[in-house]
């Protein structure tokens, strides 16, 4: 049993911190807008304008949080109408901005990650020659997320979330003049459109049901809808979903995303992109709530996906794809967490928060440690690299705790949280999710490994070195967030925040003690370490990666065929179907077409034999026309 509460929203007044709050989107776009624009007049300080803006919406959202953090638990959901975006009859659609507990935690996460990228960037991207406009395309980035997770209706938030799309096209193929970097800008730009299309549909089909794509308006008359038209508007927001955040079965696109530049790699894997997908579910909790079938359907996808990046993650030498492979099913976690109902959703948001802080302290680390081995991303090639680069390390470590559950990091207290909810309501999704956990820690601590410990296995032309402080000091930030995380915990604060918006579960004791399964997860997190040092840690590592390997790890290598059932299921069918429409319209449309074409020509040039221009010929034929018209009377007179 749960209860939903609908949520009553306030109109900001004229002043004070909150009517400021369209600024959180206004200074990064307004950022974008000028470096994209400004040319290479603003090569010069692009870079600083575009962190001083992302520095100034975390500043604004800071405020706006803690004003709201001030109020009563039944007033902090303001709404802040800017202008009318859409009138067509009685359908009206404002740009109306909506702060309440759940998106404000996405505003600070959005903005206060982002600019750590933004000032990690400066060192990271300082020999670039496009420096300028990478920058303001992490400016769109960011203010494509705010519109996202800050619209009070759900067109404003597609609005945002096709920016995001953008945002993230421009950024994975960022060095275009690579084609691998053009093709995954390409295929994540295509793949997300399938889901696009998800979300689209499902906003019609809500217009069409409840006249009406507002949040609230929403809210407050989901109950009186069919099921069967809850579960077919869940069942599209989950497609939409799935594709943004690299859900199976449109998983593909993200381990090719790592093309772009590494700080991308970290906006997209912690910050942005692939939250969304797990925003707009929770924040359509009342729809989920009144559909079974779709519900079940967020947590059958989101096992599959926890199980899937974790595996693809064990094979992986590239140090960027296993971390990706791992936001994928850190993802999944989520995912699941939110297809729970109101005994998941806050931990759901939890562990975004928490996995937001330690993707992002090691995506940004892997960068580190790629700018200390001259760009080089196979773990093969790295080794004992703890003593050359000391920060980089200790500060990746944390964020390495925290993702496998180690006691009193963040990951421990959001990802067990999860684990316990899905054991409660199933055990079998339980177990599942714990085998997750025992894999993350065997692939985490593999990459440990093969970077920072084992021999060295350098070039002898690579010196590795630590990074400069613009580069170390987000780091050591993001590692002090990795490990303070699951503070959020503390007096159930999170659960607590957000249950205006995602409801309250009904307090029951759980079929298994949490102390009791806080132990079974941590054993088996610690099996999956423990492997991963009986397999690697006392093994020399080959500089080059065995082609005799079982089918296992052959698969994994190759992303479980995702790529290949995608071929087969959907690129290969579709080719063929063009194809032959293609065919159809050649032969049979075109056919008809260009044979009556010259059908009519060869009348014409048949016709044309008789104007041969001798006068001769004219007088013949006049003669003839004669005869036939003296002859045709003398047969009627008869």
């Amino acid at each position: 049993m749960t209860t939903l509460q609908i949520p009553v929203v306030t109109p900001v007044d004229g002043g004070g911190v909150l009517s400021l709050l369209w600024l959180v989107i206004a200074l990064p776009l307004a950022g974008a807008a000028i470096l994209l624009l400004g040319g290479r007049r603003t090569n010069a300080w692009g870079h600083l304008l575009g962190t001083a803006t992302a520095l100034g919406s975390f500043l604004i959202g800071l405020l706006t949080f803690l004003s709201l953090l001030g109020r009563d638990e039944g007033d902090r959901s303001i709404g802040q109408h800017l202008f009318t975006w859409i009138q067509v009859g009685h359908f009206d659609v404002g740009m109306d901005l909506l702060l309440d507990p759940l998106s404000a935690l996405f505003v600070l996460l959005i903005t206060g990650v982002g600019s750590l990228i933004h000032i990690y960037s400066i060192g990271y991207m300082e020999h670039d020659d496009r420096r300028r406009r990478f920058f303001g395309y992490l400016n769109l980035f960011i203010a494509a997320m705010l519109t996202l997770v800050l619209a009070a209706d759900y067109l404003v938030l597609f609005l945002g979330w096709e920016g995001v799309g953008l945002a993230s096209y421009l950024l994975i193929g960022f060095w275009q003049h690579k084609p691998t970097a053009a093709a995954a800008a390409k295929k994540a730009f295509v793949m997300n459109r399938v889901g696009d299309l998800g979300l689209s549909l499902a906003i019609m089909l809500i217009f069409v049901t409840f006249g009406t794509t507002s949040f609230a308006g929403v809210s407050a008359a989901a109950g009186g809808a069919s099921e069967a038209t809850l579960n077919a508007i869940g069942l599209l927001l989950l497609l939409g979903a799935c594709g943004k955040s690299a859900q199976f079965p449109l998983q593909a696109w993200l381990l090719d995303a790592m093309e772009g530049p590494t700080p991308v790699s970290a906006l997209i894997h912690a910050a942005t992109m692939v939250t969304a997908g797990v925003y707009l579910i929770t924040r359509s909790n009342f729809i989920y709530e009144g559909a079974a079938l779709a519900q079940t359907t967020v947590v059958a996808i989101a096992v599959i996906t926890l199980l899937w990046g974790a595996i693809i993650g064990c094979a992986k030498d590239d140090i960027k794809k296993v971390l990706a492979g791992s936001t994928m099913s850190q993802i999944g976690y989520m995912m699941l967490g939110a297809g729970l109902g109101p005994a998941g959703y806050a931990f759901a948001i939890f562990h975004l928060l928490t996995h937001g802080f330690f993707k992002a302290n090691m995506f940004l680390g892997a960068g580190s440690v790629m700018h200390a081995m001259d760009d080089e991303v196979d773990m093969r090639h790295y080794g004992a690299l703890q003593k050359a680069v000391p920060i980089t390390f200790l500060t990746f470590a944390m964020g390495y705790l925290a993702i496998i559950g180690f006691p009193g990091f963040a990951g421990f207290w959001s990802k067990d949280k999860i684990i316990e909810t899905a054991f409660d309501q199933n055990p079998w999704i339980g177990v599942a999710a714990i085998i997750g956990a025992g894999i993350t820690a065997f692939y985490m601590t593999r990459l440990m490994l093969m970077t920072f410990f084992t021999e060295s296995r350098w070039s002898d032309d690579v010196h590795p070195h630590e990074s400069p402080k613009v580069m170390t000091v987000p780091l050591i930030v993001l590692a002090a967030l990795s490990v303070l995380g699951g503070f959020l915990l503390l007096g159930n604060w999170i659960v607590d925040w957000l249950s205006p918006v995602v409801g309250v579960a009904e307090h029951h004791e759980p079929a298994i003690p949490a102390l009791a399964m806080t132990a079974i997860v941590v054993i088996v997190v610690a099996a999956g370490v423990a492997l991963a040092w009986f397999t690697i840690g006392r093994t020399q590592v080959p500089r080059e990666a065995p082609q005799d390997v079982s089918p296992f790890t052959r698969a994994a290598r190759a992303d479980l065929y995702g790529d290949a059932i995608n071929e087969g299921l959907v690129i290969r069918p579709v080719g063929n179907l063009v194809t032959g429409l293609m065919a159809i319209d050649h032969t049979i449309i075109d056919g008809a077409v260009e044979g009556q074409a010259a059908g009519m020509g060869g009348l014409a040039g048949a016709l044309r034999k008789v104007q041969n221009g001798f006068v001769r010929s004219y007088a013949l034929s006049i003669l003839a026309g004669a005869i036939l018209v003296a002859l045709a009377m003398l047969v009627v007179n008869l």
